[in-house]
């Protein structure tokens, strides 16, 4: 994953490395000022996405009105926290809450890629971080479905006991997406890859049907 975020980060080095420079001698503390102010621009583009993905299942917690709160867990030792909420909610809004974090990433990287299809190239750390925030989690979370490891309100494990499916198949789910938006970053003009990715989104939304 740290390979994923260095990869994305990256070009906006090189670029900036290449730009000509008159007085390296005048112009090294304000490259190093850049290269803070960029690492601090992805980090907080990556906080942003963060937000998003709690904002997902906050908005539908609240219209299902399933009394959401903040609970504290642990994942092999590592403290962090967990939003959660009602248990005995239907399958569908059982479904639909767990997922809704990941529909707004996958929304996100939609967003990005058709309105800016040489991210890769622009110099926009920002947007960047959210993007490889959305990328990371999607794997990070697959990663945890195919071990079956992890808190038990993790979000893939609701996600498969509400549509009765094994949990590595709904990490399947949310790493198909990610691995084609990926791609789609890299080869924008890869058209099977556009095809592929939106029709993996697609599909995630259309089992609240099932």
């Amino acid at each position: 994953m740290l390979l994923i975020v260095g990869a994305i980060v990256a070009p906006a080095g090189t670029a900036s490395a290449q730009d000509p420079r008159p007085d390296d001698s005048t112009t090294s503390s304000t490259s190093g000022q850049t290269t803070t102010s960029d690492v601090g621009k992805f980090l907080g583009g990556a906080a942003v996405a963060l937000g998003a993905h709690e904002s997902g299942h906050l908005l539908f917690d609240a219209i299902f009105d399933s009394n959401p709160s903040i609970k504290k867990v642990s994942f092999h030792g590592v403290p962090f926290f967990a939003i959660t909420h009602d248990s005995g909610l239907p399958h569908r809004q059982e479904f639909v809450i767990d997922s809704a974090g990941f529909w707004v990433q996958e929304a996100t990287n939609e967003l990005l890629l058709v309105k800016r299809p040489n991210l890769r190239h622009e110099h926009a750390p920002f947007l960047k971080g959210m993007f490889a925030f959305n990328v990371i989690a999607s794997f990070a979370y697959a990663g945890a479905a195919f071990a079956r490891t992890g808190p038990a309100e993790r979000d893939t494990r609701g996600m498969a006991d509400a549509i009765r499916w094994k949990e590595p198949y709904v990490g399947l789910l949310i790493l198909a997406p990610a691995i084609l938006d990926a791609v789609r970053f890299y080869k924008p003009e890869a058209k099977w890859a556009v095809a592929g990715s939106r029709a993996a989104k697609v599909f995630s939304v259309v089992l609240i049907v099932r």
